[in-house]
C-alpha cells in the first residue's frame, strides 16, 4: 500500500513547482516533526518505540488531522492542496497504524526498496522469448531473492552452484 505521507507530499508538489502554498508547508512541518520523533527512536525495541509514540507523536497526529479538516473546509475542491488532504484524509486509518504498533513504520520506504528490483526487473521479463524462458527466469528471480533472505550472497552462491553442477551426475 502507498504511503499516505509520501502520496500527499507528491501531490502537493504537483504540476507548478514554482508556487509553493503556505497550507502545504505548513503540512510538511506537522509531518516532519513526526519523522524526528522517529530518527531519535529508531533502533529501539518495538514496545518502546509504542510508547514513545503514544506519548510524543499521537497528540501530533491528532492536532494534524483536525488542523487538515479545518483547513480542508477552506479549500476550492480543484486546488492541489486539497486533493493531497483528501488523499492523506481517506487514508487516515492507515496513516496512523502506526501509534498502535511499535514494529510499523511511519513511512514505507524500506517496503518499497525492497520491491523496487523486482519492478525494475518487470520490464525485462517481457523479453524472455517464450513462455518457457518466462517460467526459467522466475525460478532464477525465486532462487536469488531466496538466498538474499538467507543472508547468502546470489552472485557467489549462483557461481559456486554452476561450478560444482559441471561434475555433478546426472542420475
Amino acid at each position: 500500500m502507498a504511503d499516505p505521507a509520501e502520496n500527499a507530499r507528491r501531490k502537493v508538489q504537483g504540476k507548478k513547482p514554482a508556487v509553493i502554498s503556505l497550507l502545504a508547508l505548513e503540512a510538511a512541518r506537522r509531518i516532519n516533526a513526526l519523522f524526528e520523533i522517529e530518527r531519535s527512536i529508531n533502533g529501539e525495541t518495538p514496545e518502546r518505540r509504542q510508547a514513545s509514540r503514544q506519548e510524543l507523536s499521537a497528540p501530533l497526529v491528532a492536532d494534524l488531522e483536525t488542523w487538515m479538516r479545518e483547513q480542508h473546509t477552506k479549500l476550492s475542491r480543484r486546488d492541489d492542496v486539497t486533493k493531497a488532504m483528501d488523499d492523506m484524509l481517506k487514508r487516515w486509518n492507515a496513516f496512523t497504524r502506526f501509534l498502535d504498533d511499535g514494529r510499523i513504520c511511519l513511512s514505507n520506504n524500506a517496503a518499497e526498496r525492497a520491491v523496487r528490483g523486482t519492478a525494475m526487473e518487470r520490464k525485462s521479463w517481457l523479453f524472455c522469448g517464450s513462455d518457457r524462458g518466462g517460467d526459467r527466469a522466475a525460478a532464477m528471480y525465486s532462487l536469488m531473492v531466496t538466498a538474499k533472505m538467507n543472508d547468502v550472497d546470489p552472485p557467489a552462491w549462483l557461481s559456486d552452484v554452476l561450478v560444482r553442477i559441471a561434475a555433478h551426475p546426472v542420475h
